[in-house]
């Protein structure tokens, strides 16, 4: 079979929002750059950024209770709801610029303005919530948060999850309005329909089989084009790898140290969706509970209003499952696969010390669809088992690896990681995810283009004017931020539409 060569600037695998990210910022930083985007699936945003394959939250811990944490002295650790909170904001910053340049048109089509609502029941819950609450209230980023255990308030803010509940349930709510839906598929196919107005080159169905370094220090990219056949070569100065949960396989073909005792955990999941519009036009708002016992943070049961094809559609989940696929779309070898020599003991170790999310996550897998309704039936008392069916979500890999915390630790988070030289990285992990897209992909940009940080400076402050600031310690910079991107993006009061 005849073969390709090519070379360009920066090669981008995989058309998820990661990656349509991090073009849309090298456009705007280096518009001469050539970039070329690989994708193996027929269209951007198929996979991990596809709008059912993810809860759509613009997390920004506004509701998500596994985000905050009690000390053991009883105090509410708030560090990293701050933190998540703050690349939210960098992220509305980054989507207002490109509103406003007219450079992606339509913020409705991908962000709505939805409450951010938290559900506990019970003493010891209550205790917790009220608690977050204080400690949340007083910082500058979650004003406007309100705490309630009034039942006729709870009607008001949630009519569909209230009815027909016990007169005697003890109940506690926190509320907030500037929380939003935001979805991603349709940002991800929006972006990418941008760069390739802006000359990127955008290859679908094109199957990443390999990477190695040439011995001039570039990267040699192997690429299978499914519609021909034909084998690609493509080479470039600097690679990032943005496959999902396809990131992990594509890093260990790199050979790089620092892809060395990395393993990696699939989980995936389920929603229930409601099938009866009546229903779904009671409910306007994301509720999280709290996360059963064993539970991964990204199962929190959560009862969320979503905006999917510009219709208003309301979903429950996410159930866990397992399956060894590292994608929806791939192998069942995947697990198998990714174990080398180098993260065996990484990989056994975490066998070991996660026993409680094994069990939890089997116990998940034999779940009826009637065990579902039962748990759907804690958040709405009167659901009815014929108004809701079941969408499979996506895959998560959840990144293993040896820490301070011990060996073979499991995270939740997302990172980066990248070559020593910075010509190549890969983003793995999930949680919060899509979310904090922009402040990740300045990461990337920090790590692995350091040499034009200096000059690439002005431009980032006019992309993102809180660049290298604190918005909590900067309360009028995060006002004034805060008001200018909810009227660009539509989601001041006054621009607020209902579908």
């Amino acid at each position: 079979m005849s073969s390709i060569r090519k070379k360009t600037d920066v090669i981008l695998i995989g058309a998820g929002v990661m990656s349509a990210t991090l073009g849309a910022m090298l456009k705007e930083l280096a518009p001469e750059w050539e970039i070329k985007v690989f994708e193996k699936l027929a269209k951007a945003g198929e996979e991990s950024s596809n709008e059912w394959n993810n809860a759509g939250t613009g997390h920004s811990a506004l509701c998500e209770l596994n985000y905050t944490t009690e000390k053991p002295d009883g105090s509410i650790d708030i560090g990293k709801a701050i933190n998540i909170n703050e690349q939210f904001q960098v992220s509305r910053q980054f989507w207002s610029y490109l509103v406003d340049r007219n450079l992606i048109r339509q913020p409705q089509d991908f962000i709505m303005p939805i409450p951010h609502m938290s559900l506990v029941q019970g003493e010891k819950d209550i205790a917790f919530l009220k608690k977050r609450f204080k400690a949340l209230s007083q910082n500058p980023l979650f004003q406007g948060m309100e705490y309630s255990e009034d039942r006729e308030q709870l009607k008001e803010w949630m009519p569909l999850i209230m009815e027909g509940r016990p007169a005697n349930e003890r109940l506690a709510a926190t509320k907030i309005d500037s929380g939003t839906d935001v979805n991603f598929g349709a940002l991800t196919r929006i972006l990418f329909d941008h760069l390739q107005s802006k000359n990127v080159e955008l290859h679908y169905k094109h199957s990443v089989k390999d990477l190695k370094r040439t011995s001039d220090g570039l990267w040699e990219v192997k690429v299978h084009n499914m519609a021909s056949g034909i084998t690609e070569y493509h080479t470039s100065k600097f690679v990032f790898i943005g496959g999902g949960g396809g990131s992990l396989p594509l890093l260990q073909k790199t050979g790089i140290p620092e892809s060395k005792q990395i393993g990696g955990f699939p989980v995936s999941g389920l929603f229930l969706v409601c099938s009866n519009q009546e229903v779904v036009e009671q409910h306007h708002a994301k509720v999280y509970g709290k996360a059963k016992l064993g539970a991964p943070p990204m199962s929190v049961p959560h009862l969320d209003t979503r905006y999917i094809n510009n219709k208003k559609s309301l979903l429950f989940g996410p159930f866990a499952g397992f399956s060894p696929k590292f994608l929806k779309t791939g192998s069942n070898l995947d697990l198998i696969g990714s174990v080398k020599p180098n993260n065996l003991f990484t990989m056994l170790a975490a066998g070991v010390k996660e026993m409680g999310l094994t069990k939890y996550l089997i116990q998940q897998v034999l779940l009826s669809n009637e065990k579902r309704m039962e748990e759907l039936r804690e958040f709405i008392p009167n659901a009815k088992s014929g108004d809701w069916h079941v969408v499979v979500a996506g895959q998560r890999v959840q990144v293993i690896k040896d820490t301070d915390a011990g060996k073979g630790t499991l995270q939740f988070g997302t990172e980066v990681v990248s070559a020593a030289d910075g010509s190549i990285a890969a983003l793995l992990g999930a949680s919060p995810g899509a979310s904090t897209a922009v402040q990740v992909m300045l990461e990337v940009l920090d790590q692995c283009f350091p040499e034009h940080m200096g000059e690439w400076e002005p431009k980032i402050k006019e992309m993102i004017p809180s660049y290298g600031m604190s918005l909590t310690d900067n309360p009028a910079l995060f006002q004034e931020v805060f008001a200018s991107t909810a009227e660009s993006l539509g989601l001041s009061k006054k621009k607020l539409v209902l579908i």
